[in-house]
């Protein structure tokens, strides 16, 4: 679904951002979506999540279209200084990889705030909770504790959530940015 969402909102020539690049999978799909004229900016705390990333990238012959940053999303302020479409999140830890890795509600909060400022008016976060298990539960509760204290002015929150499947399925939140803030 998120993927879905970000078609919606997302046209050729957009900045976009892939907030938790992981093995590359959505950074693949978002450098097909803002073509040629377009820019992805991806952000992994793991040195092997950046270079998995590289090589998908490199496969497709998308890569030019692309800037790989090893650092942290809380910190995309550093590196992007010009408008955004479309923020996507994978929470959690990445797959395959080390479980004691993973994104933390406190910095993903930080990169929601900050991916807001980015956004152009109409832009979209696109974030997928992946909970249970050894890792999530309290990334879970910690966004969907201040989710809701975003300004409703500002931005819009949809939480979409599967109420019947077994071991915690993953949640789905979107965030539309309504108007451009002061600053």
């Amino acid at each position: 679904m998120s993927h879905e969402y970000a078609k919606a909102v997302v046209k050729e020539g957009d900045c976009v951002v892939d907030a938790t690049t992981g093995n590359g999978n959505d950074t693949v799909f978002l450098a097909e979506l803002v073509g040629c004229t377009g820019k992805v900016y991806g952000f992994d705390i793991q040195q092997e999540a950046i270079l998995n990333t590289r090589k998908r990238l490199e496969e497709h012959s998308l890569l030019e279209r692309c800037m790989l940053i090893n650092d942290g999303h809380e910190n995309m302020a550093k590196y992007i200084n010009e408008p955004v479409k479309l923020v996507m999140f994978n929470l959690g830890y990445r797959p395959g990889g080390d479980h004691n890795i993973a994104t933390k509600g406190e910095t993903t909060m930080q990169a929601i705030h900050t991916a807001l400022e980015k956004l152009v008016v109409h832009g979209l976060i696109v974030a997928v909770i992946y909970h249970g298990g050894d890792s999530g539960f309290s990334e879970r509760d910690y966004l969907l504790k201040k989710l809701p204290e975003l300004d409703s002015k500002s931005c819009t929150v949809l939480l979409m959530n599967y109420l019947n499947l077994p071991n915690n399925p993953p949640m789905l939140v979107c965030i539309e940015k309504l108007k451009q803030t002061e600053k």
